[in-house]
């Protein structure tokens, strides 16, 4: 309890090295995966995005952007390219929930979601930091297909995970009076 009461989203703009590898990293996959999945469907999948390869995608988010829009701004082109150095390991969820004649896709989207939240939770549990962002790279068709993308697969999120470089500050969380009722059946 006192992981889930202390849990906080960490910017991802102030994590550092390092990032969970080998062991560590399966193991967090692996509590990331251990999720509700009716039919066992597993609708979702991971992409490591780590190295230089973060820089590598950034280069290319700036030439999608520019080859649609034109020339960007330099601070704008600077903050694309940089969408994925910002943590030293960036992990895309993969929705592939689809049509099933048993499991609604509603019900698969909501096992992805758990995914997401199960694997920021197995950062915090393994010393990392982490912080879920979608943001507009989670739903564009150009993005999708430099990830390598299904025709039906959609980012759920992309996790960003690494060290903390300073403790990040507490926002205000629900009153619990303004979000719990209870059904008495009248």
């Amino acid at each position: 309890m006192r992981l889930l009461l202390a849990r906080r989203s960490h910017p991802s703009a102030s994590m550092v090295e390092p990032a969970p590898e080998g062991e560590t990293l399966d193991r967090m996959l692996t509590a990331a995966a251990r999720v509700p999945d009716h039919g066992k469907l597993a609708p979702w999948r991971f992409v490591l995005i780590r190295g230089d390869a973060r820089a590598e995608l950034g280069g290319k988010l700036v030439t999608l952007l520019e080859a649609r829009d034109g020339a960007l701004p330099e601070d704008r082109r600077a903050q694309e390219a940089g969408r994925f150095t910002r943590a030293p390991l960036v992990i895309a969820v993969v929705s592939r929930a689809a049509v099933h004649p048993k499991i609604p896709v509603w019900e698969q989207q909501l096992s992805v979601g758990a995914v997401c939240m199960n694997l920021v939770l197995a950062a915090h549990a393994s010393g990392f930091v982490a912080q879920w962002l979608s943001e507009w790279m989670a739903f564009d068709d150009g993005v999708a297909a430099i990830l390598g993308l299904g025709e039906t697969e959609r980012v759920a999120g992309f996790i960003h995970i690494g060290t903390a470089s300073e403790t990040p500050s507490e926002r205000p969380r629900p009153d619990l009076a303004a979000v719990v009722s209870e059904w008495t059946g009248a």
